[in-house]
């Protein structure tokens, strides 16, 4: 049993369910995989606790339930190379604006420090609006 798996462990395990095939797909399933990529035998439990593994469980568990298994096939190796090209840069994008927002975070919560706003302040609720009234 692995209780604590290395952030190289959690990748591999995140890159196992990302290409899982078409068929069922089962934390035990999982489990018998990864002992073979990582060397150890995870437990789902120790799967479970991982917030990257859970997501990438249940935006592959979700995908195969809503959209049914991908298998359209391009009509030929070219419209496929130009879909994984388009593919590539829309992740490239995506990965550089995720960058940003970790950045524009980080400078927030450094500023959020400097002038002694505590924790609670920054996640008190929004204030509700109300529809109803009119202004005048």
């Amino acid at each position: 049993m692995a209780k604590h798996l290395k952030q190289a462990d959690v990748d591999a395990i995140v890159d196992i369910i990302r290409g899982w095939p078409t068929e069922k797909l089962t934390w035990e399933g999982i489990c018998e995989v990864a002992a073979k990529v990582i060397g150890k035998t995870p437990t789902r439990q120790t799967l479970n606790a991982h917030a990257s593994i859970k997501d990438a469980y249940a935006a592959k568990k979700g995908g195969l339930k809503v959209h049914g298994p991908r298998t359209a096939m391009p009509s030929s190796l070219a419209v496929a190379a130009q879909r994984i090209a388009r593919l590539q840069t829309e992740n490239d994008e995506l990965r550089m604006k995720n960058d940003a927002l970790l950045e524009q975070f980080v400078k927030w919560q450094y500023n959020a420090y400097k002038h002694g706003l505590k924790e609670q302040q920054l996640n008190a609720d929004l204030p509700r609006i109300d529809r109803e009234r009119t202004e005048g």
